[in-house]
């Protein structure tokens, strides 16, 4: 039985954005409403829809949801900076009562695992009361709450990695010994996506996770196992959830603003009760060894598929998000917006490097490439193998193209001796009343403190090189090219 027109919101987010994909893939008819939709154009088919709307705004729910038959609700306020709890209860209420107006016969909800019946954290707390407001709609729910999601990119398994990587001695407070029955992400979308045919009477919650029940401290070890990490691992009894936050958010940055939220959860025990999805859904979710392998395994592709720079605004100035830490990766990220078509706007970007060069002072660009060589590199002798094309694989001085879409996108992986993986990208995308705005983004997967201190000992010269080479990008875009 295939049903019509699904909602999905939170397209923009870890679970939302890999759920939009395959719902896609599995041909079904969907439309996604955001705050800005622009920043999902690049993730949706040319029969996904894209409306404007706002959880906040029951007016522009109502419209987005005309048509739908079930509608995914895939958000939660946890990182914002105000009292997230209260924000989480207006936008369910919002939606709810848009689904009802609009004759919504399904919704499906993932909220998370915890026990009712104990002193929950406010975060666990808000997630289990969306469910209920989303319930007293009327309408048909379908809950899954799920403890610890392991993919590449999710929240618990990056501070994890960012952890295990970064620190040889880690301290482990109480805490981490909570238990806690984690799933793949795989699993989950296999869960969410089954949702939208599953035949049951009245509402369902299901309570879904992997076969291992095991603490975070364990994960820790599976994951140095799986890496081939030797991590001392001190336990200590005293550090509280609010110095352990502040510690993570010392480590991990990204986690700064979520750090006490995300320690407050962690302390509970998180695991399934109710083994009835096993027997309503023909799913048998991984362990948790085949999740850590397969999120390690496909975190390359996962990061082609995703956007870093999506969540960055693209005013009309150049934007500079220098040294920002993601987990373990350190991004620099700035766009411009010129008054030129994405056409003219990629001339100069796919042209860049060879006899070309880079935009500017190509001298340190030179200087980098024979320091390459000096240390058993490449250097930057290899040049380009055409000055006007480009296509994926190709080798581009000390780079190899990784992703090239004409007139929109150019990936470039570094293939010079590093301390870490790099990438350098550069994204076009249209925007209103004839502009266009590029985005330039830098980043690295540091290994170790040599990593570290490589970044950040380059810093000033990256606000030097790329700030002024896309200056010059943007400058070339709007110059009527040279009829040879």
């Amino acid at each position: 039985m295939q049903h019509g027109l699904i909602l999905l919101t939170g397209a923009t987010g870890y679970v939302g954005g890999r759920l939009l994909r395959v719902l896609q893939d599995s041909g079904r008819h969907v439309r996604c409403i955001a705050r800005r939709p622009d920043a999902l154009a690049h993730m949706t088919t040319p029969v996904t829809e894209i409306v404007a709307g706002d959880l906040l705004d029951v007016e522009s729910l109502k419209s987005a949801m005309v048509g739908v038959h079930t509608a995914f609700y895939m958000v939660h306020s946890m990182g914002s900076a105000s009292e997230f709890e209260e924000l989480d209860r207006k936008c369910a209420t919002n939606f709810a009562e848009a689904a009802k107006s609009a004759g919504v016969k399904r919704i499906v909800y993932l909220g998370g695992l915890g026990d009712s019946s104990e002193q929950l954290s406010t975060h666990l707390s808000s997630r289990q009361e969306v469910g209920t407001i989303l319930r007293a709609s009327g309408i048909q729910i379908i809950e899954f709450r799920a403890s610890i999601v392991i993919g590449s990119g999710s929240l618990s398994f990056e501070m994890i990695r960012a952890l295990s990587e970064r620190l040889p001695v880690m301290i482990m407070p109480k805490w981490v010994s909570a238990i806690a029955q984690p799933i793949a992400i795989t699993d989950v979308l296999l869960y969410l996506e089954s949702a939208i045919n599953l035949v049951i009477e009245g509402d369902q919650t299901f309570e879904i996770g992997g076969p291992d029940r095991l603490s975070y401290g364990d994960l820790m070890n599976d994951y140095n196992a799986l890496r081939g990490l030797h991590r001392l691992m001190i336990k200590v009894p005293v550090l509280t959830p609010r110095l352990s936050s502040l510690w993570l958010g010392l480590v991990t940055p990204l986690y700064a603003r979520v750090g006490r939220k995300l320690i407050d959860s962690i302390q509970h025990s998180t695991i399934v009760q109710d083994d009835s999805a096993l027997k309503v859904f023909n799913i048998r979710p991984i362990g948790i060894k085949q999740a850590i392998a397969l999120a390690l395994r496909n975190e390359d592709r996962e990061f082609a598929e995703t956007r870093w720079s999506d969540a960055f605004s693209s005013g009309s100035l150049p934007q500079t998000w220098g040294g920002v830490r993601f987990g373990n990766r350190l991004v620099d990220s700035r766009s411009i917006t010129v008054h030129a078509s994405a056409e003219d706007a990629f001339r100069p970007i796919r042209r860049i490097g060879g006899n070309n060069g880079w935009y500017y002072a190509n001298w340190l660009w030179k200087i980098r490439g024979f320091m390459d060589l000096c240390v058993g590199g490449i250097g930057v002798r290899r040049g380009r193998r055409n000055p006007e094309t480009l296509v994926p694989g190709d080798h581009l001085d000390f780079w190899r193209v990784e992703v090239y879409e004409p007139d929109h996108i150019l990936r470039l992986s570094a293939e010079m001796k590093l301390p870490g993986r790099a990438w350098l990208e550069f994204e076009v995308v249209e925007a209103p009343e004839g502009t266009t705005t590029i985005r330039q983004t830098a980043l690295f997967d540091p290994v170790g403190l040599f990593g570290l201190i490589y970044w950040y000992s380059l810093f000033l010269f990256h606000e030097l090189i790329f700030g002024n080479m896309l200056k010059r990008i943007g400058r070339l875009a709007v110059e009527k090219p040279t009829i040879e």
